[in-house]
C-alpha cells in the first residue's frame, strides 16, 4: 500500500546508487521533464522524482490554495518526502521555483542535502527599485499575466509556452510545455502563479549552508542573467555557471548541456 506522501506527490524512486538525487520540477512541468537527465544519472545513482501538488499525476485532492498560499508549504511537501524515504545528504536539482523550495526546505532540515543546484531559479520576479533589484518582471506585466490566464487559460498557455521555452526554431519543445501547462488545472495554475511570481525570498539567500551551484541559461523570460548572478552573491557557497542554452526549460531544449553540467558539479 503506498503512503500518504508517496501517493500525494506521485514519488518514483529509480535506479539502485548509493547517492541519491532528488529531481524537482518547476511551474506548469512534471517530473517527466527530467527524462534525458534520469536515463543519464539512473544506472549509478539512486533517483527520486515527484510531482508538487496540484501538477502532474500528484494528488489533485491534497491541494487547497490556503494549504498552498506560499513556497513553505511545498518545502515542507520535500521535508515530509525525505523523511519517507529516510533520505539525507542528497542532491536536489530544482528548476525553476524548486529552486527555492529546496532552499527553504534546506533552511529547515539541512541534514537532508548535501549539495543543492539550482536550474533557472529566482529569489523574487518583480523588479524592487527601491533596493535596485532586477527580477525581470513589473507588477503590471505580472497583472496582465493572471489576468490573460482568467480570461482564457489554454489560450494564455498556448501563447506563453513558446516564450517561455525560448526556442523558436524548435516548435516541438514549446509544444511539450503547453501539453503539461494545459494538464493543470485552471483554477490551481493561476493560484500557484501568483504565490510563485509575487515570492521574495531574498532575505532567506544568505542564510544557506548547504553548497550551491546556480545553473543560468541565455534569454530566460523568467529569470535574467542578473538574477543567477544576484543569487550567486548573496548565498554564502555558491557558484554560477552559465550553460549553452536558450530558455527558461534548458533540461528540456539542451539536456546534454545540463546532464553534462551536474555531472561536473557531481565530480567536484
Amino acid at each position: 500500500m503506498l503512503s500518504s506522501v508517496v501517493k500525494r506527490n506521485n514519488v518514483e524512486v529509480l535506479g539502485q546508487g548509493k547517492q541519491t538525487i532528488i529531481f524537482a520540477h518547476g511551474f506548469g512541468s512534471d517530473q517527466t521533464a527530467w527524462r534525458r537527465q534520469v536515463a543519464a544519472f539512473q544506472p549509478d545513482y539512486r533517483i527520486v522524482l515527484f510531482d508538487h501538488v496540484g501538477a502532474g499525476k500528484s494528488d489533485m485532492a491534497a491541494y487547497s490554495p490556503r494549504r498552498y498560499s506560499s513556497l513553505y508549504s511545498y518545502a515542507e511537501d520535500l521535508l515530509e518526502l525525505c523523511a519517507e524515504l529516510k533520505l539525507t545528504e542528497a542532491i536536489l536539482v530544482g528548476h525553476s521555483v524548486s529552486g527555492m523550495v529546496s532552499l527553504l526546505a534546506a533552511l529547515i532540515d539541512p541534514s537532508r542535502f548535501s549539495q543543492l543546484i539550482f536550474v533557472g531559479a529566482s529569489p523574487r520576479y518583480v523588479n524592487d527599485p527601491a533596493s535596485n533589484y532586477i527580477g525581470g518582471f513589473e507588477q503590471a506585466d505580472l497583472d496582465a499575466l493572471y489576468a490573460a490566464m482568467s480570461s482564457n487559460y489554454y489560450a494564455w498557455v498556448s501563447g506563453f509556452a513558446p516564450i517561455a521555452m525560448g526556442n523558436p526554431d524548435r516548435p516541438e519543445l514549446a509544444t511539450e510545455f503547453a501539453s503539461t501547462l494545459s494538464a493543470i488545472r485552471p483554477d490551481i495554475a493561476q493560484a500557484v502563479a501568483r504565490v510563485i511570481f509575487q515570492s521574495d525570498h531574498r532575505t532567506e539567500l544568505p542564510k544557506l549552508k548547504v553548497p550551491t551551484t546556480i545553473l543560468q541559461s541565455s534569454n530566460d523570460i523568467a529569470v535574467p542573467q542578473v538574477v543567477g548572478e544576484y543569487l550567486a552573491a548573496h548565498i554564502p557557497n555558491a557558484k554560477l555557471i552559465n550553460i549553452k542554452a536558450q530558455g527558461h526549460f534548458p533540461h528540456i531544449s539542451a539536456p546534454d548541456v545540463v546532464t553534462h553540467t551536474i555531472s561536473e558539479c557531481l565530480a567536484a
